[in-house]
């Protein structure tokens, strides 16, 4: 009888990734995969491990995993990821019921390791993080017709609030011609979507080829026959470039959206956190941007309570989000993560202030972002379809102007039946804070 094997992958789309190389893997050595963890013989859990909140998921996640071997509904259980990269030796001593430990290294051995525990042999091994796999073919376990292509590992910018590099280790581009090859399969698989993601996506190509390549893969990427939206996403404001700009205005298939996380506007304290950008570089970036592409949705992400943080500073963040007026914002209390700088710094704002400070910015962003969707009445947008709401009785789906998980939907009726990867022409009619209402026209 074949070996049923569940994965449970949390975080980000980085994480995601990794997960459907796995998966593919297991799936190739003759391994059934299902998609429920209660399902399985073996469950694979791969962990995130970026702030405290992810930490908790994680362990909240193993803990249920656990439960469920106990009563004898799963059999094997394996760890890996960045928690337990980060807490090698921790998550090998608090986690009993994990029959193997491992680090996000280790996934291109997932099958000789699950191999191994089926033999009832315990696995704890943390290879170097430079011989991660960086490439090879996945299982895409999104909707079928949108994906993520990671064009780089790890990341060298060293802000003092991350623990990144120290998990993933420094910034490794993906080589051009494997990334070309990586999307055409997935365009061949029927994605019509291709989200560009890494820890930092403007930097690429630096340590391979001297110079930044983004424009170039973007524009090698807009070449392949099926590919219909791509998407740029973590992009570091002194990065995106005149000759960035450019190609994204001149490209119809990448869309008019950016993902740009400035953390802060004040220059004191994006200094603290080593970020390499100035308030007035982020504001000319910007109206770059804004003049080259008029329709471009710009997504931002910030931090509260960053240690130092003044009442002041923080009050100028508030006036910035009000003045620029982002049209996808996200906001975060600091996570004071041990082995970072600002751990150690000696300032920490109350982490209840932190969170109030958040709010207060998520409530300004909401307000933004009624107004916002409330000027899109009357409009046709582009939208693709990602399923029917049988207690709505209608479909929903995203615009280009929305990133796949991170972002609002479009709720629309149509007249005549739809498929999951449609795309639909619909007039808004109607809005919630961060949706959109509408109808599908001819």
């Amino acid at each position: 009888m074949s070996i049923k094997v569940g994965m449970v992958s949390l975080g980000c789309s980085k994480n995601l990734v990794d997960s459907e190389r796995m998966l593919h893997k297991l799936r190739a050595h003759g391994y059934t995969l299902v998609t429920e963890a209660g399902l399985a013989d073996v469950v694979v859990v791969n962990t995130c491990g970026f702030i405290q909140s992810a930490k908790e998921e994680a362990i909240e996640t193993i803990l249920e995993i656990g439960k469920l071997k106990d009563e004898g509904r799963v059999k094997k259980l394996i760890i890996t990821g960045c928690l337990t990269q980060r807490y090698q030796q921790e998550c090998a001593a608090e986690f009993p019921e994990a029959d193997a430990v491992i680090g996000f290294a280790n996934n291109r051995d997932i099958v000789d390791i699950l191999d191994r525990v089926l033999k009832n042999e315990r696995v704890v091994e943390f290879a170097p993080k430079k011989q991660a796999e960086l490439t090879g073919e996945r299982v895409i376990s999104t909707l079928p017709f949108f994906s993520y292509l990671k064009i780089s590992e790890g990341c060298s910018n060293c802000c003092t609030y991350c623990a990144i590099p120290m998990i993933r280790g420094g910034f490794r581009s993906v080589p051009m011609e494997e990334l070309l090859a990586e999307a055409q399969w997935l365009a061949d698989a029927g994605v019509t979507e291709l989200n560009i993601i890494a820890q930092d996506t403007t930097r690429y190509g630096e340590d391979l080829y001297g110079e930044n390549k983004l424009p170039e893969l973007l524009t090698q990427l807009c070449r392949i026959d099926g590919l219909r939206w791509i998407r740029v996403l973590y992009c570091y404001p002194e990065r995106i470039s005149d000759e960035l700009i450019a190609v994204m205005a001149r490209e119809e298939k990448i869309v008019k959206y950016i993902d740009m996380p400035i953390q802060h506007c004040s220059d004191a304290i994006l200094k603290r956190m080593n970020r390499r950008s100035s308030k007035a570089q982020i504001l000319e970036v910007i109206a770059k941007m804004r003049e080259k592409m008029p329709d471009i949705v710009i997504r931002t992400t910030l931090i509260t309570g960053f240690p130092g943080e003044t009442q002041a500073q923080f009050e100028e963040l508030a006036e910035f989000v009000q003045s620029v007026k982002f049209d996808r914002l996200g906001c975060f209390a600091y996570s004071q993560e041990d082995g970072t700088k600002a751990a150690e710094f000696p300032d920490q704002v109350d982490e209840e202030e932190r969170a109030h400070r958040a709010d207060i910015i998520m409530e300004q962003q909401m307000e933004l972002s009624a107004a916002a969707n409330t000027a899109q009445l009357g409009t046709v947008k582009t939208a693709v379809v990602e399923g029917f709401d049988k207690w709505a009785e209608c479909y929903f789906g995203r615009t280009a102007q929305d990133a796949p998980d991170i972002d609002g939907k479009v709720f629309f009726s149509s007249e005549k039946p739809l498929k999951i990867g449609d795309f639909v022409e619909i007039r808004i009619t109607d809005t919630l804070d961060y949706d959109l209402l509408g109808e599908v026209i001819a």
